[in-house]
């Protein structure tokens, strides 16, 4: 059996000058990285949306937008991403505050040394790998707070889970890329989250919630959205705990976004989640069998939720017969 080639860090480069990328590009071929390289900030941010970058080096006076506003943008996509910024010295307090602040990791001054850039960018993945250490081992403190949010409602134990579960087969099915299908299972265990600042008494209310308590109710995205920001998970992660509770035709909350301006994520665990909810005990109801939550599902088709994702639904149900839900 062949030993598995071990994974290769991406490094991305940023400069509106191609005679520095290339330069760049060779003096880090065959450094057992992978390289990639971008001539404008918005480039830089489509590569950086749709795969995983170890480290970021960049120019900071472009044209369009600054490198240092690219690195700030690049911190809410990838939080984990490291970021080094090439800079003149004519600009060096700026990146001195944004290396305070945190916005950056590193600066390398041009025109520079290649023994300075390979120490950077050396460093820079070093940081990351510690970084990725600590993302491993932060899967079982997000696991275990989705847990503890279940023990507020006695009716949802293992929905978390199931919603992870069913979550990551939609977006697997829909061609979503693997990395973020993995921020799609930390959104999904944490998309209830802020009930953490919900009264039990209200969560377990075995009547009808009256107005002012479901206004409470409806406070615990913006509520979890903050808790996941500050724990500086990525932009993905806060997208679907802000707006599980959006719907298709627009009459959900908190800002009544409708059709494709809600995140797909956010899309992909909602549809999960109410799939989940429909077949657990509640005090006013039993859950519902495997018909009557299709039947119930595809009345929320294009009102709740958005066709396209019951369809697929649909799909992975029949995928399961007759095994029941």
């Amino acid at each position: 059996m062949q030993n598995k080639e071990p994974q290769r860090e991406t490094v991305l480069f940023v400069d509106d000058e191609k005679s520095y990328l290339a330069y760049t590009s060779d003096l880090f071929e065959n450094r057992g990285l992978n390289i990639l390289t971008a001539s404008s900030a918005m480039e830089a941010l489509q590569i950086v949306e749709h795969q995983s970058v170890a480290v970021v080096v960049s120019d900071n006076e472009m044209p369009g937008m600054r490198g240092i506003e690219l690195l700030s943008r690049i911190k809410e996509v990838s939080p984990h991403t490291v970021k080094i910024m090439m800079t003149g010295s004519a600009d060096l307090s700026t990146t001195l505050a944004a290396i305070n602040s945190g916005e950056v990791f590193r600066f390398v001054l041009k025109p520079w040394k290649k023994a300075e850039m390979l120490r950077a960018v050396k460093d820079g993945i070093r940081r990351y790998r510690v970084l990725q250490a600590i993302k491993r081992e932060d899967e079982f403190i997000l696991h275990s707070l989705a847990q503890t949010i279940e023990l507020k409602d006695a009716c949802t134990k293992g929905h978390c889970d199931r919603v992870a579960t069913l979550a990551l087969r939609l977006a697997a099915k829909l061609g979503v890329p693997e990395d973020v299908q993995q921020e799609i299972r930390y959104g999904s265990w944490l998309h209830d989250c802020g009930k953490i600042g919900v009264p039990e008494a209200i969560l377990n209310a075995e009547r009808a919630l009256t107005p002012e308590e479901f206004k409470i109710v409806m406070k615990h995205p913006e509520w979890g959205c903050e808790v996941v920001r500050k724990a500086n998970l990525s932009k993905t992660v806060q997208n679907i705990v802000l707006y599980h509770h959006e719907r298709f035709d627009g009459k959900g909350y908190p800002y009544g976004l409708e059709g494709s301006k809600i995140p797909i994520e956010a899309q992909i665990v909602a549809t999960a989640d109410i799939c989940d909810a429909l077949t657990m005990d509640r005090p006013y109801r039993k859950g519902f069998n495997r018909e009557e939550v299709m039947w119930t599902m595809k009345g929320m088709s294009g009102s709740n939720l958005d066709p396209k994702l019951v369809q697929t639904l649909f799909f992975l149900l029949a995928e399961d017969q007759p095994t029941e839900i």
